[in-house]
């Protein structure tokens, strides 16, 4: 047992020194980095917390654009002559004078709105880079969880499905060939009309529908470990079955999850982009890269196009560096890269 963990223990060391020497890989992984930092104070309301707050004039421009010009409203010609006493045709004439004053009573002032916003503002005036920043928040969970629990279920069910076999791994087999049999993204829009919309039912549709890829190869990896001479020898001395599954046989396979964990996160990332793009997402009350773009459709039409040009920046650095991270852990972690086998 002692003798696994230090060959572990060795590989994940070998592997974190192959990604140390790959700078386009660890540069990615510093701008990830950022991004989840920037995710964590979202999320606790450090930053971005008055995404909601209507603070510039409808459809501000970004701050280099400069001020809109103003819009031409034109004026009433106001008529000549006296008022004319409405009070005899109208009862409750001789009331309007009171009914304003009392009004002003109750008259709350306006915050003055700014005529610019570092990135622009929506049709309602508000901040572009501060909804940015919390749909990056809302759609990066989403995808870092969604992956996370597809992982776990993938894991689980394949190693069970390669270590066991028999009645056992032809049941899971044929879930399996259930949900391969079936188009993506149908699955995804199936359970979308089954599920409510929000964040939690988002993250559930996409890993009930994206675990089969990380179920087939880690159960290919269970059969080829399982008749391996450590495991063998970890059951002449009396290991049990769990423990050969999950203190032997997977840390050596952890690597596969691993990579395909990284992989179903930018994955999950566009799924959900897509859903809360067509209403299938998180609620109206929240606000994601998808949501976003929906609003800035309408906009585009207009030729407000400074919501668009920001999510659509946003979102491809993050893909971009998450996928050229992915590529770099896959070559540090892949044994057959490594040379080991």
């Amino acid at each position: 047992m002692s003798a696994v963990s230090n060959s572990s223990g060795g590989v994940w060391a070998a592997s974190w020194r192959r990604l140390k020497t790959d700078r386009v890989g660890m540069a990615c992984m510093a701008i990830v980095g950022l991004f989840l930092v920037l995710v964590l104070l979202a999320a606790t309301d450090r930053i971005a917390a008055n995404w909601q707050q209507e603070v510039g004039v409808p459809n501000a421009p970004p701050t280099l654009l400069g001020p809109q010009p103003p819009e031409d409203t034109g004026t009433i010609a106001v008529p000549k002559g006296p008022n004319v006493d409405l009070s005899d045709i109208d009862p409750l004439a001789p009331r309007y004078a009171e009914w304003a004053e009392r009004a002003k009573a109750f008259k709350t002032d306006e915050a003055p709105r700014a005529e610019t916003l570092p990135l622009g503002g929506d049709r309602l005036g508000r901040d572009v880079l501060a909804k940015v920043i919390k749909g990056a928040e809302v759609s990066i969970f989403v995808g870092l969880a969604a992956a996370v629990v597809a992982t776990l279920i993938g894991t689980v069910l394949g190693a069970l499905s390669g270590f066991f076999g028999g009645k056992l791994g032809d049941f899971l087999e044929w879930v399996y060939n259930v949900f391969t049999a079936i188009p993506s993204i149908l699955l995804i829009f199936a359970f979308a009309a089954i599920f409510s919309r929000g964040i939690t039912s988002v993250v559930l549709i996409l890993a009930l529908t994206g675990w089969t890829g990380i179920y087939r190869l880690i159960r290919a990896e269970f059969m080829k470990h399982r008749s391996r001479e450590y495991v063998r020898s970890a059951e002449a001395i009396g290991a049990s079955q769990w423990s050969r599954m999950f203190k032997h046989i997977l840390p050596n396979v952890s690597h596969v999850a691993l990579v395909q964990l990284s992989l179903h996160v930018v994955s999950f990332i566009k799924s959900e982009v897509i859903l809360s793009y067509l209403g299938l997402g998180v609620g109206v009350d929240q606000v994601s890269w998808g949501t976003m773009l929906a609003e800035a459709q309408n906009e585009m039409i207009l030729g407000y196009w400074w919501q668009l040009a920001a999510v659509t920046a946003l979102m491809a650095i993050f893909v971009t560096a998450f996928a050229l991270f992915t590529d770099a852990l896959r070559d540090a972690l892949d044994p057959k890269l490594r040379g080991l086998e």
